[in-house]
This record gives C-alpha cells, structure tokens and sequence, in this order.
C-alpha cells in the first residue's frame, strides 16, 4: 500500500467529518444564493434562520447515517437517504414557522425552491467526492482486505461480486473453508484457502484484515455464531452474506454489497458520535478551569505526571489509552505487584473485580478525586477522538474481555465504552458480583437509545453530588 493509499485510509474519518461541515455550510449558502437572485434582503430573521438550520443539518445528517461507509453501495441508495434526512430538517422548520407564527417575514419561492433543490445540490456533491474515492480505488489505493469464511458457491460468488465492483476497494486476501481442496474456480480466480474455520481468529490477531464476510449456509449455524463470539474483538468488522433473506438477529441491518445481500453486525450510532462531539465540547468548555485547577494540584502534590493512561477495550476488540487524573502515587503499577504477592487476601480480591476496595496507594488527593468521579473528566478528550462514548458499557481491560465476558465479548466490542453507564448509575462499586456487571453492559448494548443515554447522564450527575459507590 503506497503512502497515498495510507494517508487516505488514516484520514477517512476526517474526509467524512469534513464533508458532513461542507454539507451544512452549502444548504445555508445555497439559501443565501437564493436570496441574492429573487434580491429579498437579508434581515435578523434570515440570521436566525441560517443557524437553526445549520445545527439541524448538522444533527440530522449524522443521525441517518449520511456519512458512513458508502462502499458497494448504489447511488439511488444515498440519495434515498439524503431525501429522508433533508425532510425532517424542514418538517422542524414548519413546525418552526407554525409555533413563531412568523412565516411572513420569509420569502415564500425561496423557501419552496430552497426545500426541494437542497437534497438535489447535496446529492451531487457526494456523487463527485464517491466518484473521486471510486477512482482512487480503482487504481489500487485507498484498499480494505477482506477474508471469507466459506468457500463453497456463495463465498465464490461473493469474491467475483467484489471483483466486479472494483471501485468499492475491497480485495480478498483469500479464504477459510474446512474443505481441504481448493476448487477449480477459487485456482481460475487467484484466491486461496488460507486455512480452515478454527484458523480464523488466529489470523485476524496476526494481520490487517478489514473485513470478514460470513459466506456460510445457514444451516452452519454453530460455525457462524462461533465466528462472531471469537473474531467480533479482532478489530475487523463483520458481515454475513446469507443464503436466505430472513435472518433475525439483534442489532443486524440488512444492506446491499453489488448484487447481493449482507447482514451488518456493526449497530448504528452514528447518532450517539454526533451527541458525543456536541455534548463533550459543550462539557469541556464549560470545566476548562476546573480542569486546570486539578492538573495544577495533582502536579504540586508530589511532582509526577498529571494524567494516568491505562490500556482499555473500545469497538472492534482495539485498544486505546484510557486517560485519567493521576490518583495513585507513582510507581504504583510495581507496588501492586508487591501487594498481591504478599497478601493473598488482596490478590483474590484483585482477581475477582480488577480493583481494591481499600487501595493503600491511592494518595488523599486522589481519593477525593475518585469519590467525585472528578478523575475521569479527562476522558471527554478520549471522547472527542472517538475512542469513548459519553454513556456506554463500563471500559475493561483486555484480561477482563476475555476471562469474563465469554459469550458477551462480541457484544461489547460491538459499541465503544462509555465514560458513565447503567452500572455507573445503579450501584458503581458497592457491587463485588462481576456477572451482574456483565449483565448491566448487556442490556445497555440492547437497549441503548438517545432517551436511555439522557437519562443515564442525570442519573450520573445525581451520583456524582451523593458520592454514593464511589471509590
């Protein structure tokens, strides 16, 4: 993969934001161009007009998902999108216009014209940059790798589905099959069995696979479900292409790929990026003296580092740098390996919930500091970067993911973690039961919605002032 190809992969995140910001500044220029041509002049109504728009746009469209990953995707199928999208920011801009009474003080051709071209100028401005990042692919850059699980009729029409749709960029590093001898199709197509179906997750840990494509019969059920319980925390996303069209699973959305149709794993929360950006800036802008206030004291209190980084699960299985303020005295990571080797009664505790209740190397800033949860306000940054959600499951450590969550583990790395959640909320630390700590991750990964995170967030809050839990 050349550096192009690198920095275009690195940067897609960034290229979506920046379209998404692009997207809502032409819906108020366009309005604005409008104006200008029927020459209606620009009053304090139009100014606040611009803005509510502008902020509706910019919830709106990433709420429909407008900016995910459009590969193997038809046209017709975003626009389909941006359609839906466009109308619920104008139908909040009549009930604007009813509830105001104000509906005289805009033009009403501007308004009209405005209404129904918008989703047509925006249509084509994602039409031009799909078709910039369609030429890029065909010509090698900018590539995903995909593996298949399953070599049989459907996996083989999968891979010559991919083939045909070359701008989408995905390549097909090969396949996993538990049949011994390659087909002559699979020799004719370049592609290979790379191993059988136990040897998957093996490979996911030790290559840069984007994807895995399930290419199995229904039928395989124990195959497929032993696939998404051991490789959804490997860091590639997952797809099952089914050789039936109803398949019934929690959190699965049916999209197309070409011709054919795939069951996406991955749950949709576009809507909870958007409320995290807002939401954290808002808080971090609010607390940037506070923030300062405690970086300067943790500093004075014995000249160490501000923050603590500690290595935590997020999406996908990956790991992310979890910041906190320091509230341990440094070298606290060697003082605990000296605690548990001398006291059995401490390593069993550690053992059982990764904590202890009455940790002798927690300084007496750093216990007011955890009894305020004031300690985990850094992590709005991790945030901002899209390692954390404001409210999600709780964030564990690799050994936990796996010594724990067993069954579960697919599910959590489905969503990122949050900085507050429903066991933040409902008993913090007072509960030493780790399988009902599971179970609460559970049922917010089943259950998350935008009502459930605001009542979560006046719950922690509420918390946060009784010191309840807290350690």
């Amino acid at each position: 993969m050349n550096m192009l190809s690198t920095n275009l992969r690195e940067q897609s995140s960034i290229m979506a934001r920046l379209l998404h910001l692009v997207d809502c500044v032409i819906v108020v220029a366009f309005l604005y161009a409008l104006l200008l041509w029927y020459r209606v002049p620009w009053t304090p109504y139009y100014t606040r007009f611009a803005v509510i728009t502008f902020v509706l746009c910019l919830i709106t469209f990433q709420s429909y998902q407008l900016y995910r990953s459009w590969r193997g995707w038809k046209f017709f199928q975003e626009f389909l999108v941006i359609l839906r999208a466009w109308g619920t920011v104008i139908g909040v801009l009549l009930f604007y216009f009813f509830i105001f009474k104000i509906s005289n003080a805009y033009s009403r051709v501007v308004f009209l014209i405005w209404s129904l071209a918008t989703p047509l100028v925006l249509f084509c401005l994602h039409v031009i940059a799909r078709k910039i990042l369609r030429r890029f692919r065909s010509q090698g850059k900018n590539v995903r790798h995909a593996v298949i699980a399953g070599a049989g009729d459907l996996g083989v029409s999968l891979a010559r589905e991919l083939e045909t749709i070359h701008w989408a960029g995905i390549e097909v590093v090969g396949f996993f099959d538990d049949k011994v001898e390659e087909s002559e199709e699979l020799q004719e197509m370049g592609n290979q069995i790379i191993g059988d179906i136990t040897q998957l997750p093996g490979y996911l840990e030790s290559n840069d696979v984007d994807y895995v494509y399930i290419a199995l019969p229904m039928r395989a059920e124990k195959k497929i479900f032993k696939i998404l319980r051991e490789c959804r925390s490997l860091g590639a996303r997952i797809y099952l292409v089914p050789d039936l069209y109803v398949f019934g699973l929690h959190h699965a959305e049916m999209q197309s790929l070409g011709n054919l149709i795939v069951l996406n794993f991955n749950p949709n929360t576009e809507w909870k990026r958007s409320f995290d950006m807002i939401f954290s800036s808002l808080v971090l802008l609010l607390i940037s003296p506070l923030l300062l206030l405690i970086a300067v004291l943790v500093k004075l209190q014995d000249g160490g580092p501000v923050f603590y980084r500690h290595r935590r699960i997020t999406s996908a299985g990956k790991e992310f740098g979890c910041l906190k303020f320091r509230s341990m005295v440094v070298g606290a990571e060697k003082q605990l390996e000296e605690l548990l080797q001398d006291n059995p009664e401490l390593r069993e505790e550690w053992q059982q919930t990764f904590k202890l209740r009455n940790d002798p190397r927690i300084t007496r800033l750093g216990r007011f500091l955890r009894r305020t949860s004031l300690d985990e306000l850094p992590q709005f940054f991790n945030v901002l970067k899209g390692e954390m959600s404001v409210v999600g499951a709780r964030p564990i450590v690799g050994q936990e993911l796996t010594d724990f969550y067993k069954e579960s583990a697919g599910r959590y790395c489905s969503m990122k973690p949050g900085i507050t959640g429903p066991w933040q909320v409902q008993h913090r630390s007072d509960s030493s039961s780790y399988d009902e700590r599971v179970g609460l991750d559970d049922w917010y990964i089943l259950n998350y919605s935008l009502w459930t995170d605001i009542k979560i967030i006046a719950k922690t809050i509420k918390r946060v002032f009784d010191g309840r839990g807290a350690v």
